[in-house]
């Protein structure tokens, strides 16, 4: 499920979160590839639940991904933000067999078998802080017993991140249609957790899949945040994150950095912790911390824990920026 996302604009604007790049490949591309390593298992289709105001572009770049990973992609519309249940019933049509169901503005790290006998699995995480978060509770014999939200007083500290895997679509549909045929809401939205608590209720077998990292795209900082770490764990996979069309002139490049194809460097010192798209210019500058996108001149410019986008134009001393797609900042 994919919105443009207010916390993240200006970017989110023109691009939607879900195809902003981190560290060189867009936010849902690099959620479903991890999704396939967990469940391990070949994907039939891939539902992407949008706005129809994305536009026909964005649809053609979401199918692209799918077809990418060998699957059939669907594009379906929620043109009312009436909350998740609602968001995953827009695409009921293809709710069949296994599922999952992800929030497009997450990434995750994990090494964990899916538990297929169980007739759900939640994605956790532990958090520091709970009350910010809605939370499971385990029992002696690691299922989950209930969901909690933003808890005020302590009871666990195991986060749902906003991923699920369901054995049987059918009956995760036949519950949100519950849902919204008797109108249970809450606030005027629909929501995902009370579909949870019915099913639980019916006695189906919930348990955790528990990630080692959990990285948010919710606004610009975080975003940065998570193209740093990103990048540590690729380079520490052993990724080649250079291209070999770069070119680099008396320009220093502080591993781990993503620079895309035909990325120029002309006086520059670029890292650590810094991803540079397609086509990308940068001049006597200094940048560490940042995610730049595609199509983008930087001159002149210190940069640190900044966020510019395709297509942009940057020259000046200002350092801890976030500016759109074709903005011009001078």
């Amino acid at each position: 499920m994919a919105g443009r996302g207010s916390r993240l604009r200006p970017h989110t604007l023109t691009t939607p979160k879900p195809l902003i790049p981190i560290a060189g490949k867009p936010i849902v591309h690099r959620l479903v590839e991890d999704i396939a390593k967990v469940i391990n298992q070949p994907i039939d289709e891939i539902a992407f639940i949008i706005h129809e105001s994305f536009g026909k572009e964005v649809e053609k770049d979401l199918i692209a991904i799918a077809e990418k990973l060998g699957s059939k992609g669907t594009i379906c519309y929620q043109n009312e933000a009436l909350g998740t249940a609602h968001a995953i019933l827009c695409a009921k049509e293809s709710m069949q067999g296994p599922i999952v169901v992800a929030y497009a503005d997450t990434l995750f790290r994990a090494d964990f078998t899916l538990d297929a006998t169980a007739d759900s699995v939640i994605w956790v995480k532990a958090v520091d802080d709970p009350s910010a978060f809605g939370v499971v509770q385990l029992n002696d014999k690691n299922e989950i017993v209930d969901f909690v939200e933003k808890p005020k007083e302590f009871v666990s500290d195991l986060a749902i991140i906003g991923i699920y895997f369901f054995k049987s679509a059918e009956n995760l549909r036949s519950e949100l249609e519950y849902l919204i045929d008797n109108n249970i809401e809450k606030g005027g939205e629909y929501q995902l957790t009370d579909a949870l608590e019915n099913m639980k209720q019916k006695g189906l077998r919930f348990v955790p899949g528990k990630v080692d990292e959990w990285m948010d795209c919710g606004n610009k900082n975080v975003t940065v945040d998570t193209n740093n770490r990103m990048l540590t764990f690729l380079q520490n996979d052993g990724e080649d994150l250079v291209a070999s069309t770069a070119m680099i002139e008396n320009s220093t490049i502080i591993p781990p950095c993503y620079i895309g194809e035909n990325v120029v460097l002309k006086n520059a010192t670029v890292g650590p912790n810094v991803s540079l798209g397609n086509n990308t210019k940068v001049e006597n500058a200094t940048i560490k911390n940042s995610l730049i996108q595609t199509n983008a001149t930087v001159k002149n410019a210190d940069l640190d824990n900044a966020m510019i986008g395709n297509f942009a134009s940057f020259n000046g001393k200002f350092t801890n920026v976030s500016i759109g797609d074709y903005s011009v900042l001078e």
